[in-house]
């Protein structure tokens, strides 16, 4: 049995004809926890929305090898404002094994206690959504996660407006799922936790700069690589042309990408 159970083919995806993503090859392996950084608009999202097939290739594919997906958004794409309780959301990661108006267990409701437990949400079950914190609310999502017993886990920003005590618990749970062969792919901005946690990183600049080891993607070249290839993209563009996707990421060859701005001073 194949170890793999994601493979970018060439991927390229974008919105209303502008890619956002460009050219994207590579294998994510069962069991391996990989964090995905870059700029504000280097893709990130948007790769995720790619894999959780919310958003269909410009070109190339997003194989996939796994049988469940668990995806959490950011918490600026949820709507806290609808009158629901916390155990109300929470079982919500049943509802591809059970549907959504698929009657509980005695054995699912002592799974489901025993998530929020996991998560430090224990006696929260009856609170309505929008009296939690940032915090809370971010651990209660990871419990609806655990719950869907998902192959693949895309974590995007589950850290943001998150106090330090909770990005040290939910860190527990990503590399518990780890422990238990999941693939955990993780967009993050903090790239001393990345260093710390992450054992593997995909650096993004719309196209990829680097993806392998933290240790040798997090180099003070690749990020300065990275920051140059988004300051030379033309949001006006569409994407790149196929011979395109074998160029090679260094600084002297930003001249040559179709949407390199010719005002920043480079023929």
């Amino acid at each position: 049995m194949s170890n793999t159970c994601l493979e970018f083919k060439n991927l390229t995806l974008g919105y209303q004809g502008h890619a956002a993503v460009h050219h994207l090859s590579g294998e994510v392996q069962r069991g391996s926890l990989t964090a995905v950084v870059g700029a504000n608009g280097s893709g990130k999202s948007t790769l995720m929305k790619g894999i959780a097939g919310i958003l269909k290739p410009i070109n190339g594919a997003c194989v996939s090898r796994f049988q469940r997906l668990a995806y959490l958004s950011q918490q600026s794409e949820l709507d806290r404002t609808f009158p629901a309780r916390v155990i109300d959301l929470v079982s919500l990661g049943y509802w591809q094994q059970r549907g959504l108006l698929g009657r509980l267990s005695a054995a699912d409701k002592i799974k489901l206690s025993a998530c929020l437990g996991a998560v430090g949400l224990t006696g929260f079950e009856k609170r309505p959504l929008d009296s939690l914190s940032g915090g809370q609310m971010q651990r209660a999502l990871f419990a609806r996660t655990m719950l869907q017993d998902a192959d693949l886990i895309l974590l995007d920003e589950p850290f943001n407006a998150v106090d330090a005590r909770t990005v040290a618990d939910l860190i527990v749970v990503i590399k518990d799922w780890v422990s238990a062969g999941r693939a955990v792919l993780c967009v993050l901005h903090d790239y001393a936790l990345v260093r710390e946690h992450f054992p593997q990183t995909l650096l993004m600049a719309r196209k990829p700069v680097a993806w392998g080891a933290t240790s040798d993607v997090m180099t003070s070249r690749n990020l300065r690589m990275a920051r140059s290839f988004q300051e030379a993209w033309d949001e006006q563009a569409g994407w790149c042309d196929a011979e395109q996707a074998g160029q090679s990421h260094d600084r002297d060859d930003i001249a040559h990408l179709p949407h390199y701005h010719k005002a920043a001073g480079h023929v």
